[in-house]
């Protein structure tokens, strides 16, 4: 073989092996980052679960205090 061809290949494969390692590299990023937006829906999620029981909380509790306030009357 001649020269040109050999050093082809071995550029070639070197290359190939660059792709490789940048896209593993890259996918663990993308990995990290769709796990660190997982967390946030789950907590917006639950926020979101909890927020009807507090909204009936404050409105319990503000017909308490016009009540208490129509006796203070």
């Amino acid at each position: 073989m001649s020269e040109t061809i050999i050093v082809a290949i071995i550029s070639g494969v070197l290359t190939l092996l660059g792709v490789l390692i940048s896209n593993s590299k890259t996918q663990a990023v993308t990995e990290t980052k769709i796990e660190e937006l997982t967390r946030e829906v789950r907590e917006h999620n639950n926020f979101a679960k909890r927020m009807p029981v507090v909204e009936e909380q404050i409105k319990n509790i503000i017909e308490r205090i016009d009540d208490l306030e129509r006796k203070v009357e």
